[in-house]
C-alpha cells in the first residue's frame, strides 16, 4: 500500500498520522529502532471488527519487545482470505483503530494474502501469531528465524472472534436484519 498521509481524514491529529507508515517510512523506522539495540516486534490480522480478544492479542505482542508493527490486511487480501462478504469496515477505518491502540507504535496496510514480503522487508526480530496457527504455517516464520530471531505463538480467547460477533448479531436480529428496526443509529453505535 501506497498511501500518504494525506489521505488520511482532516481530523487526524498527528501523532495518529504518524502511527500509520508506508512501506518506505516504516523501513527507515526499523532501521532506525534496531540501531538503537532496540527489539522489534511484528504481527498481522485483518482486524474487521476490533474486540477485547484482538486488543489482549496486540498487548501480549507488544511485551516481546519494544516496538510493535501492526501489518493490517487490505481490503483486497481481507477478501482473498476471508471471502467476497469480509471485510465488514474498510481498510482506512481497520487501520485508523488498530494504530489507535496503546499497544501498536506502527501500522501497515498490506495487499498480499499473507505479510511474508512485508516481513522480508523490514526483518522483525519478533514474529507473533496466534496459536492457532503452527508454526510451520506462519508466514514469515523461517524468514525471522534464519535472521536469528524467533517465533512467538500466542493462546487466544477461543469465545472472542470476529466470526462470533457475526454469528450473535445474525442470531439476535435476523439474516435479514428485520431485528434492527427498532434500533436508531442516535449516539453513534
Amino acid at each position: 500500500m501506497d498511501e500518504k498521509l494525506s489521505d488520511y481524514p482532516e481530523f487526524w491529529n498527528e501523532p495518529m498520522k504518524s502511527k500509520v507508515l508506508s512501506i518506505l517510512q516504516l523501513k527507515e523506522e526499523v532501521a532506525r529502532v534496531k540501531s538503537s539495540g532496540r527489539t522489534v516486534v511484528f504481527t498481522n490480522g485483518c482486524f474487521d471488527l476490533i474486540h477485547a480478544g484482538h486488543v489482549r492479542y496486540l498487548a501480549e505482542a507488544r511485551a516481546q519487545g519494544d516496538v510493535l508493527v501492526v501489518g493490517v490486511n487490505s481490503d483486497a487480501s481481507v477478501a482473498a482470505i476471508k471471502g467476497p462478504s469480509r471485510p465488514l469496515v474498510p481498510q482506512d477505518q481497520r487501520v485508523e483503530v488498530v494504530a489507535a491502540l496503546e499497544s501498536v507504535t506502527w501500522a501497515i496496510l498490506f495487499d498480499d494474502d499473507t505479510p511474508e514480503a512485508l516481513i522480508r522487508e523490514i526483518l522483525p526480530q519478533v514474529l507473533v501469531k496466534g496459536a492457532d496457527w503452527p508454526e510451520d504455517q506462519i508466514a514469515g516464520a523461517a524468514t525471522v528465524k534464519a535472521a536469528g530471531g524467533r517465533v512467538v505463538r500466542v493462546p487466544l480467547e477461543g469465545s472472542l472472534s470476529t466470526t462470533g460477533i457475526i454469528r450473535k448479531i445474525l442470531a439476535t436480529f435476523g439474516p435479514d436484519a428485520s431485528g434492527l428496526t427498532e434500533l436508531t443509529d442516535k449516539g453513534g453505535d
